[in-house]
């Protein structure tokens, strides 16, 4: 059997949903399997809007539209993957254990096994000027964009112990950090440690962010004044695009206070617990999201579907 000939009656061994790291990852695992493998794309990865990409090994600096085309390209040497632009719109998992799927283009796509890894939306607080400096001067996660950002005055928009931590941890990148918690309160101890590690506080309602073009300059406070600064970290909450985990029978874990992601619970290889059924990336992270963890889980939830499709009887 050829590798561009290893299904039979239009079912796929596996289709992977989302074309961001995680997927591309995940695919490109199942095409050096050998495995008939569709990638279904929508093209909305969230990092798109963001200048470079930060800490993953050999594409340091790199653009993530870059990224994702090369990623392709490498693809492209594995006759048995194929990539469609289009969107999962429904799912579900028939009672001969294969999965099927409606596509917004019309089309069905059927699969014996399917990787999640849609990706996520993010919800950042409905500050004025927050969203269109996302992905430069205000960023989620300091490891992937703090390097770019050093030295500059720096703020930390969040609440509780997650943005104590954030504050705390920011100092690595800047020694001038102020945590603002846009009206909400902090406890004693939350004081003495932001105090301790050199952290300023703001308790102050934020009206919204202010600077030339997509430049951050300053917050500026509801009732009046302003505190200068370069960068701002922002708490967001992560959810998922769409109720296609739940059709296909996964389970969600909701988020908390430390952990802003309503994630798909899998195992350390990806496995929701759904026969045929992984996730990878964002969608399923128990740990803060970044492109890097993307890749890894994406690589094992496509070698744990390889393996299984083995165990099954499908070489």
């Amino acid at each position: 059997m050829s590798d561009n000939d290893r299904s039979d009656s239009g079912i796929r061994d596996c289709l992977v949903v989302g074309g961001g790291a995680a997927g591309l990852s995940a695919a490109l695992t199942l095409g050096r399997a050998r495995r008939a493998t569709l990638v279904v794309d929508a093209g909305r990865q969230s990092n798109l809007v963001a200048a470079g990409i930060g800490g993953l090994l050999g594409h340091d600096g790199r653009t993530p539209a870059g990224y994702y085309a090369a990623a392709r390209t490498e693809l492209a040497a594995y006759p048995s993957v194929e990539v469609v632009a289009d969107e999962v719109t429904g799912g579900r998992r028939e009672d001969d254990g294969t999965f099927t799927v409606t596509l917004g283009g019309g089309g069905v796509g059927r699969a014996r096994s399917v990787v999640l890894a849609p990706g996520m939306e993010y919800r950042h607080p409905a500050v004025p000027g927050l969203r269109e400096r996302w992905g430069g001067p205000v960023f989620h996660c300091p490891f992937c964009h703090g390097w770019e950002l050093r030295e500059r005055p720096m703020g930390v928009l969040a609440r509780g112990a997650v943005g104590v931590h954030g504050a705390l941890n920011l100092r690595a990148w800047t020694g001038r950090v102020t945590l603002l918690t846009n009206g909400a309160g902090v406890t004693a101890e939350q004081r003495r440690q932001l105090a301790g590690g050199g952290v300023g506080l703001d308790e102050r309602p934020i009206a919204a962010l202010d600077g030339p073009g997509t430049a951050l300059r300053a917050v500026v406070f509801a009732g009046g004044g302003e505190l200068a600064i370069g960068a701002l970290l922002v708490k967001a909450t992560l959810y998922q695009r769409s109720p296609l985990a739940r059709e296909l029978g996964a389970t969600l874990i909701e988020p908390d206070e430390m952990l802003s992601v309503q994630a798909i619970r899998v195992d350390a290889m990806g496995r929701t617990g759904v026969p045929g059924l992984y996730a990878a990336g964002d969608a399923a992270t128990s740990v803060p999201p970044s492109l890097a963890a993307a890749v890894a889980s994406g690589h094992l939830a496509g070698a744990a579907a390889s393996v299984q499709l083995a165990v099954a009887g499908r070489r």
